[in-house]
């Protein structure tokens, strides 16, 4: 890229440059980093979904059944359909943003994340695409079709630990001596702003949404999304949505406090991993923004999972299904226009073929590839 393209790095001071704790990011990040994003991520695309609105939400013909009339007034179900990013999730709106707001360091350092799979490919994806270095580092228990998406990347990978905490432990150490520029997977200021970019695209292209459920793992989208339409459209009702086993954030809400899980075998994968060491922005952010939490079964999020795939065509990762799971199974009340985040796409093949067969796919089966998940 020529230094006349370069893109501005607003707010990168000397004390971020070192490391030190940024402000908590503001509407006015959201906007910023709209602008950053633009050529570089796609618009998400609203997909009706008529089959959701309430009558039949808590229907077991709702995933295989007939086509449904019209819900109550005004109470219509939306996909907001992220696969159609190009490393197919969310993630490389926040990923886009980090590096782009620090593009002299990025090139002349390199980068580093850690990750469950996603965000590091959407910063492996970035990096490569502004001539930056990229190493990315992953638990143990990441999936093996992750993990060569990743190498595809280019990015130099680094497998260890048996906790997403543990990888971070590596990443930050890593960062600390090869002097690489660390972007955090969620709590981090730049990653947060890059996600609200797409609560900003919802209210475009849905003024009238009343209610935007999102899945939930360490916090930054729903933080993003929540500030970005809290700016907007401050009535809106934001649900976060978790896996029924080792939801760390709905822990840490509750106890008032980081809460440290064990990471248990599930179909969403992506969502698992503690808050962080030193969580800054997002526990906070969710606290304050989110009007309610809920988690659901495995079986809800198969039955997600395949919903989204006989109705609309969408091949769905388990964490990318959560929100739709939440309506189908009655956890979230449709209230008004309602919105629902598909975060992404990446589920291992053979995962998704024993979810479309009928398994919840929480264990794998003795001698398939990769780890339980």
């Amino acid at each position: 890229m020529a230094s006349s393209d370069r893109p501005a790095q607003h707010g990168a001071d000397d004390a971020t440059r070192a490391g030190a704790a940024r402000p908590a990011p503001t509407p006015r990040d959201v906007w910023i980093a709209r602008a950053r994003l633009r050529g570089r991520t796609h618009a998400t695309r609203l997909r009706r979904a008529p089959e959701l609105d309430p009558e039949r939400a808590s229907s077991a013909e709702a995933e295989l059944g007939p086509a449904p009339g019209p819900g109550r007034s005004g109470a219509e179900v939306w996909i907001a359909d992220e696969t159609v990013q190009p490393t197919g999730s969310f993630k490389l709106r926040g990923a886009t943003n980090a590096v782009l707001a620090r593009f002299d360091e990025a090139r002349s350092r390199g980068v580093v994340a850690v990750s469950t799979g996603n965000h590091g490919r959407a910063v492996a994806h970035v990096a490569r695409s502004v001539g930056a270095r990229a190493t990315v580092f992953v638990s143990e228990h990441v999936p093996a079709g992750k993990l060569d998406a990743l190498r595809e990347t280019g990015a130099t990978l680094r497998v260890g630990g048996t906790s997403q905490d543990e990888a971070e432990d590596a990443a930050r150490a890593y960062a600390q001596e090869s002097g690489a520029l660390l972007i955090p997977p969620f709590d981090h200021a730049d990653v947060i702003a890059g996600q609200g970019t797409l609560g900003l695209e919802i209210v475009d292209a849905l003024p009238e949404v009343a209610t935007v459920v999102v899945p939930l793992s360490g916090g930054g989208l729903i933080a993003g999304v929540a500030l970005a339409i809290r700016s907007v459209a401050p009535d809106v009702r934001i649900f976060g949505v978790s896996m029924r086993d080792g939801a760390a954030m709905i822990e840490s809400l509750a106890a008032g406090r980081i809460v440290a899980l064990p990471e248990a075998p599930t179909l969403a994968d992506s969502l698992q991993g503690g808050l962080g060491r030193d969580n800054r922005y997002t526990l906070r952010a969710v606290r304050d923004l989110v009007d309610a939490t809920v988690q659901v079964e495995e079986r809800a999020i198969a039955q997600a999972m395949r919903h989204a795939f006989v109705r609309h065509r969408m091949v769905l990762e388990g964490g990318g299904a959560v929100a739709i799971a939440a309506v189908l199974a009655g956890a979230v009340e449709v209230r008004g226009p309602t919105v629902l985040i598909a975060s992404g796409a990446n589920v291992e093949p053979s995962t998704f073929a024993r979810v479309l067969a009928g398994s919840d796919a929480r264990a794998r089966p003795a001698g398939a590839e990769g780890s339980p998940r």
